[in-house]
């Protein structure tokens, strides 16, 4: 399905935990009649108490408050909150709650890794910030970089009706049909600003390939600049191709990417393409003062997006996902001086010959990381054809 843009909207750009912690607090103290909160991960540390905290006390005052967490990223949630809440009238859900930690079956892989929050149906939470504090982790991971972004507008409305729809799904799946009689809040649609949004999300029915899609045109129809940065990049097929076309058409293409991961294997895995993506003329640097977790891309100054995607086959191929994308010149150049300035201040520049360098035990690591990734999007149901670059074999790039 297209993206349908739509004017009017007031889009708030917040840069990781600092900006979109406080913003999202204040605006839970002031909910009225209704909040959803979807996220990965509602971790046990100062900032998910704090959320917790907010959330009772809008349950407290008669606000009706829903929150759906993934069965496996916040698979202690059930012990760390779900009690408190519910006893503070919350009403908490898991999404695939986990049965057995040592099994690997398609059902598992697909996650629910939106971030979302819609209050009111007035204002929404759109981005990659779970619900975790940003020095959670080891200090040489701290503080994590991420984005989000307050939206106000008439776009508003496809972000309510994915907020509701979800928690409705998730529901009927549970048996608790008693929730799906909840009242509904109309959404605030009125014009609130100056900017055109779309609303996006990646499900398995109706919308599979919304986001790609959305990435494809934006890349097919660049002129100037793309710049990337994606915390677990593994583009497929028509990704790749799309990117390696642009370069060649004088595009100039930066990637960012994560130069310390929470999962080492994908990062080997994603370093195999290294050596081809440079070939073709793209720029490759590492975030390597912290842990970089963004979702966001900046193309031409002019279009832009921020969500919960990742450019790799669990993101695109499996996961429920949502992001913002946005046409507006302001927002953009925004975003794209954030990056740059990250980028000065923390990432390095990969270059070719280092890559050459790489002792062959090296290699032959990240080809073995390589191969057992695609053994997981083998096993999940997914193919070579539906995500892989091309046809040549990662050792031979």
């Amino acid at each position: 399905m297209a993206a349908e843009f739509l004017p009017g909207n007031r889009l708030t750009l917040l840069n990781s935990g600092d900006e979109y912690f406080p913003a999202l607090l204040a605006a839970i103290d002031a909910a009225e009649i209704e909040i959803y909160l979807e996220s990965y991960i509602f971790a046990n540390d100062e900032v998910g108490q704090e959320v917790a905290s907010a959330l009772c006390r809008a349950a407290d005052r008669g606000v009706q408050v829903n929150v759906t967490v993934d069965g496996f990223g916040a698979r202690n949630f059930k012990i760390d909150y779900f009690s408190r809440l519910t006893v503070a009238g919350v009403r908490a859900m898991f999404y695939r709650p986990e049965i057995g930690r040592f099994h690997l079956k398609r059902h598992r892989l697909r996650r629910l890794h939106r971030k979302l929050v819609v209050i009111d149906a007035r204002i929404a939470f759109v981005g990659g910030i779970n619900v975790i504090d940003d020095n959670n982790g080891p200090a040489e991971m701290c503080p994590h970089y991420d984005y989000a972004v307050r939206v106000e507008g008439p776009v508003l409305r496809g972000i309510h009706h994915a907020a509701r729809r979800m928690w409705e799904t998730v529901s009927w799946a549970n048996f608790k049909r008693r929730f799906r009689l909840a009242p509904v809040a109309t959404p605030c649609c009125e014009v609130a600003g100056t900017q055109a949004a779309a609303f996006l999300i990646r499900d398995n029915i109706r919308h599979r390939n919304d986001i790609l899609h959305a990435y494809l045109d934006a890349i097919e129809n660049a002129r100037h600049d793309i710049l990337i940065a994606n915390a677990y990049f593994l583009p497929g097929i028509r990704f790749g191709r799309a990117l390696y076309a642009a370069a060649q058409r004088g595009v100039r293409i930066t990637v960012l990417l994560q130069g310390k991961s929470d999962h080492q294997l994908f990062r080997y895995a994603t370093q195999t393409l290294y050596a081809a993506t440079l070939a073709a003329g793209v720029r490759i640097f590492e975030y390597e003062k912290s842990f970089m977790h963004a979702k966001v891309a900046v193309i031409d100054g002019e279009w832009a997006t921020v969500g919960s995607s990742n450019i790799d086959p669990f993101s695109l191929l499996m996961a429920k996902e949502a992001n913002l994308v946005v046409r507006d010149a302001a927002f953009a150049g925004e975003l794209e001086n954030s990056l740059k300035a990250a980028m000065a201040d923390g990432a390095r520049e990969l270059l070719a010959e280092e890559l050459a360098r790489l002792p062959m035990h090296s290699r032959l690591m990240r080809w073995l990381a390589y191969g057992l990734v695609r053994l997981m999007v083998g096993i999940a149901g997914y193919s070579q054809r539906h995500w892989q670059a091309d046809e040549v074999k990662p050792e031979e790039r």
